[in-house]
């Protein structure tokens, strides 16, 4: 597996990654890091790999967009000095388009959301002993012609490119998702399309597991 012993591994994106995360900052005991993947993540760790004592700590906030990030990044990320850094967001700068298509001010359109996740990444990369995740944003919709499924697979295009000219890790979870769509209706996993259920977390978390080379079946 990719994570050693010891380090620090550190969450941040909008309200699929706090899910309810203790506040100011989502770390420790009594459901301190949320209800979501990053919580089945570190359960996942604790319980399989136990021995490297891996330390999980949840920064998303709920309704963020990548401008939002960008402007608590020092404190969130770069202040706590994680090893590793696992980063998905877009999910809302999409969003904002489709549920307030009026309200212009909170829209991040795909040139400002490339440039922004560009500048972040940059400058982070170089900060980490371990390395970064760059996680594509999703839409639990299976039909592609749906107009918000297909400007969330243009954002996720956007991270693909950014994690490959940075030599990032990468994960398409938009991917993960269409392979469970094609036997569950999208309710199934959520109800508005946007917000996991635990079925839904539990793939994101899945993906990220297997991107690291978590072994299910270690003893």
């Amino acid at each position: 597996m990719l994570l050693q012993k010891g380090q620090k591994l550190l969450f941040i994106g909008d309200s699929i990654t706090d899910c309810d995360r203790a506040k100011p900052v989502g770390e420790g005991l009594f459901g301190a890091l949320g209800k979501g993947y990053v919580s089945l993540v570190d359960s996942l760790l604790q319980a399989i790999y136990p021995e490297l004592g891996i330390r999980v700590v949840n920064t998303g906030l709920s309704g963020n967009t990548v401008v939002d990030l960008e402007a608590r990044w020092q404190e969130d990320v770069i202040d706590r000095k994680p090893d590793w850094l696992v980063v998905m967001i877009g999910t809302n700068d999409v969003w904002r388009q489709y549920d307030t298509p009026f309200i212009t001010d909170g829209h991040v359109y795909k040139d400002q959301y490339e440039a922004t996740l560009r500048k972040l990444v940059a400058e982070t990369k170089p900060h980490l002993q371990g390395g970064l995740v760059l996680m594509t944003p999703f839409f639990i919709e299976s039909n592609e012609q749906d107009a918000m499924r297909r400007t969330m697979d243009e954002y996720g295009a956007i991270v693909r490119s950014v994690a490959a000219d940075y030599g990032t890790q990468f994960i398409d979870t938009q991917a993960a998702f269409n392979e469970v769509l094609k036997e569950l209706y999208s309710a199934t996993l959520a109800w508005d399309r946007v917000h996991p259920t635990q079925a839904g977390h539990a793939v994101l978390a899945r993906a990220f597991l297997n991107k690291i080379g978590f072994e299910w079946n270690r003893n």
